[in-house]
């Protein structure tokens, strides 16, 4: 099986402003565009996991990136290196998808019990397509992605895409 793919994220836009002798217009446009082919090395994927998830109220789970998952083909995805992290919360949540702190947390964040707010509406994304990629992932000790939501009261739904290597 092989896998290509383009991971990218932009930020254009317009800020105008007047000034003494006229309007002024400053464009900021700022992106990020990366192929990758399959493979293990740099600029390299060969493993992906894709899903739209949902938490019931106050609810946790830990998604085990060495051994647990299954690619849309259904075969078993035991990640060593982890190349790309998307996740967009649901616009409509209530409460905030919240990553980090399991037990046996992937060295996404420095610190102890480190998480991460992402807010309705919102997305967190990371991307290292360098050869040793963004962390590696050590089956039972540092393989588990914990995804929360925030609060009680309401369930929230989140979109996420893992992108690795199997060696």
């Amino acid at each position: 099986m092989s896998l290509s793919l383009t991971l990218s994220a932009r930020i254009t836009g317009v800020q105008a402003g007047a000034a003494d002798l006229g309007a002024l217009e400053f464009e900021p446009n700022l992106a990020f565009v990366k192929a990758l082919t399959s493979g293990t090395g740099a600029n390299q994927a060969d493993l992906i996991f894709a899903d739209t998830r949902t938490l019931a109220a106050s609810a946790t789970e830990d998604l085990d990136l060495a051994g647990a998952l299954a690619d849309v083909f259904g075969a078993t995805i035991t990640m060593v290196e982890v190349v790309a992290i998307l996740i967009l919360a649901d616009a409509g949540n209530t409460n905030n998808v919240v990553i980090g702190d399991s037990a046996s947390p992937v060295p996404l964040f420095g610190g102890t019990n480190p998480t991460l707010a992402i807010k309705p509406g919102g997305m967190f994304m990371i991307v290292a397509p360098n050869a040793s990629g963004q962390f590696a992932v050590g089956a039972g000790s540092t393989d588990k992605l914990k995804v929360a939501n925030s609060a009680g009261g309401t369930g929230v739904s989140y979109s996420i895409v893992v992108v690795g290597r199997s060696a």
